[in-house]
C-alpha cells in the first residue's frame, strides 16, 4: 500500500475541484480559450499561490465543464468497446436536457399563448420529447499509477449527481451505507482493484428551518394555483354530474396449457352504459404470436404484451337505484401454424377489478366443440374449429333483452388459461352548482373509489339487491288473500 492510495474529500453541489491534468493544462494561459478556460487560469494561480490543490486523486467536472457536454452526447447502453449508436441514439444525444435560457413573456400575452395552434417546424422538433432542464456534476478519481497523475485514460467516474427542474436529486451509484463499498478494477500489469465509499456529509435541517420551509412552499403552491387560474378563467358552467375516471396499464403476461403451439391473444374492451372513453383510445388489440416452451407440465407463451386503457363513468344522477357495471374484457386464444391455419384455443372474459392497485389474474378459458371424429379430424389436419359468432358471449351479451339465456345442447371443452396483471387507477370528485352553498359530499362512487374495501362493499350491495328483487318477485307471486291474513296476524 502506498502513501496516496488513500484519500478522503467532501464535495458540495458544483464545488470544483482541479486534477492534475486541468492543473498543467491551465497553468499555460495560451491554452486557454473560452471564458471558463480564463476563469480556471486564475483560480489554479490562486490555489498555486496558497499552498496548492489540497485534493490528490479525487476532484470534479462540473456542469459547464466540457467532460459533462461529451460525457451526455457520447452515453452508451452497453459496455462494449465495439458498440455503435444507433440511428435514433445519434438523434436524442443532440437534444441536452439544460436550463434553457427563457425569456419574460408579457402577462397580457399568456393567455393567448397557452395552446399553439399553428406550431411550426423547429416549434415541433425542439418539443417532442420530455426536455426536462438537468444540471449534472461528475465526482472523479485519478487512478493512474503512483508519481503519474494527470493521465486522462486513467480517469473514472465514481458517482454522478443530477438535479433536475423538478428538484429531484438522482445520485448514480447510490450511497454506499451498509452496503458496503464499489470496486473499480483495472487490467494493467499489476492487476490493481480500488475501492470507494460514497456517504451523505449534509448537515440535518432544523425543525424550525423545515417548517419555515413548509411555509413557503404552501404560500408559493397557491400563489401558482391563483396564477393558473387566472390563466384558464372561470367561464366554464359546472353540471351536476358524477364522474369516475379509471385508467388500466395493463400487461398481458402468458398463456398457458393449450393444445398447439404459437398462440397469440385477440382481445377487446366492452363498456357498460354511463361508461365512455377517450377518442384515441384503442379498445382492441391483438398480441404477437408467441411460441410455446415447456415448464413442468405445461406449455406456457409468455407474451409480456402491455396495454393501456382509460375510461370515464359519469352519471346524471346519483339518487338512481343501481350500482355502476365494470367494464369488461373479452378475449380469445387462437394458434397459428406453418400454413398460416388457424385454430381457436380458448375463450375467456374478465370483469375490470373495482378496487384500486396490483391485480394479478388468472382466467379459465373455453371452446366450442363439435361431437364426433370428424370434427377432430379437420381440426389437426386443415385447421379451423367452431367459432363464436358473437364474442359477448361468454358472458351474457349485450344485445340480450330476455329474461332467461339458454345453452342447452352447446358444448364446450375446457382448454388452457391466461394471465393477466393490471395496474388500476381511479380517480373520481362529485361537483355541485356554483349558486349552491358550494357544500361538497362524498356520493357512491367516491365511497367506492375510495375505500380499500371497495369490491367486497360492491359485492354485499349487488348481493343485496338482487335479494331484494327476489323478494319482491316472490310477493306478487303470493295470493292476495295469504297475503291480507298475514298482516292482521302480525
Amino acid at each position: 500500500r502506498l502513501p496516496d492510495d488513500e484519500e478522503e474529500a467532501e464535495v458540495g453541489w458544483q464545488e470544483k475541484l482541479f486534477s492534475q491534468f486541468e492543473v498543467d493544462l491551465y497553468q499555460n494561459e495560451s491554452a486557454c480559450q473560452t471564458h471558463l478556460d480564463r476563469q480556471y487560469h486564475k483560480e489554479i494561480l490562486k490555489l498555486e499561490k496558497a499552498g496548492g490543490r489540497k485534493n490528490y486523486r479525487i476532484f470534479t467536472y462540473t456542469d459547464h465543464d466540457r467532460f459533462t457536454n461529451l460525457e451526455e452526447h457520447c452515453q452508451k447502453v452497453t459496455d462494449s468497446d465495439h458498440e455503435v449508436p444507433s440511428y435514433l441514439a445519434e438523434r436524442m444525444a443532440n437534444v441536452r436536457r439544460r436550463r434553457q435560457d427563457r425569456k419574460p413573456i408579457e402577462a397580457n400575452s399568456l393567455k393567448s399563448k397557452i395552446i399553439t395552434w399553428e406550431p411550426s417546424e423547429e416549434f415541433i422538433k425542439n418539443n417532442r420529447v420530455i426536455n426536462t432542464p438537468v444540471q449534472t456534476m461528475y465526482i472523479m478519481g485519478d487512478l493512474g499509477p503512483y508519481g503519474k497523475l494527470g493521465q486522462r485514460e486513467y480517469e473514472r467516474v465514481l458517482c454522478t449527481i443530477k438535479v433536475d427542474g423538478n428538484g429531484v436529486i438522482t445520485v448514480k451509484p447510490d450511497f454506499t451505507g451498509t452496503k458496503g463499498a464499489y470496486w473499480i478494477e483495472l487490467d494493467r500489469q499489476k492487476r490493481e482493484l480500488w475501492k470507494y465509499t460514497i456517504e451523505n456529509a449534509s448537515i440535518q435541517v432544523q425543525q424550525e428551518e423545515e417548517e419555515r420551509e413548509q411555509r413557503v412552499f404552501r404560500d408559493l403552491y397557491s400563489r401558482h394555483k391563483e396564477y393558473l387560474s387566472g390563466l384558464v378563467g372561470s367561464e366554464f358552467e359546472t353540471e351536476l354530474v358524477w364522474k369516475l375516471a379509471a385508467e388500466i396499464h395493463s400487461l398481458l403476461v402468458s398463456a398457458q396449457g393449450y393444445e398447439y403451439d404459437n398462440l397469440y391473444v385477440h382481445f377487446f374492451l366492452e363498456l357498460p352504459d354511463h361508461w365512455s372513453s377517450p377518442a384515441f383510445q384503442q379498445l382492441s388489440g391483438v398480441t404477437q404470436t408467441c411460441a410455446t416452451k415447456t415448464e413442468d407440465w405445461d406449455n406456457v407463451a409468455y407474451f409480456c404484451y402491455p396495454f393501456t386503457l382509460e375510461m370515464f363513468f359519469s352519471q346524471e344522477n346519483e339518487s338512481e337505484d343501481c350500482l355502476p357495471q365494470w367494464p369488461v374484457l373479452y378475449f380469445e386464444v387462437l394458434s397459428l401454424e406453418f400454413w398460416q391455419r388457424y385454430r381457436v384455443e380458448g375463450y375467456g372474459s374478465l370483469v375490470l377489478p373495482a378496487s384500486p392497485g396490483l391485480h394479478i389474474l388468472t382466467i379459465p378459458t373455453w371452446r366450442p366443440v363439435e361431437l364426433g371424429t370428424v370434427a377432430e379430424l379437420r381440426r389437426f389436419f386443415i385447421g379451423g374449429s367452431p367459432e363464436l359468432e358473437d364474442m359477448t358471449y361468454v358472458r351474457i351479451p349485450a344485445t340480450f333483452k330476455g329474461e332467461r339465456l339458454s345453452r342447452f345442447g352447446f358444448h364446450t371443452e375446457t382448454t388452457g388459461s391466461v394471465t393477466f396483471r393490471l395496474y388500476c387507477l381511479q380517480q373520481s370528485k362529485a361537483f355541485l352548482e356554483t349558486s349552491a352553498s358550494r357544500h361538497r359530499m362524498q356520493s357512491v362512487l367516491d365511497r367506492l373509489g375510495g375505500f380499500s374495501q371497495q369490491s367486497s362493499v360492491y359485492n354485499v350491495l349487488e348481493a343485496f339487491q338482487k335479494a331484494r328483487c327476489r323478494m319482491q318477485e316472490a310477493r306478487e307471486s303470493l295470493p292476495q288473500d295469504l297475503i291480507n291474513s298475514s298482516f292482521y296476524t302480525v
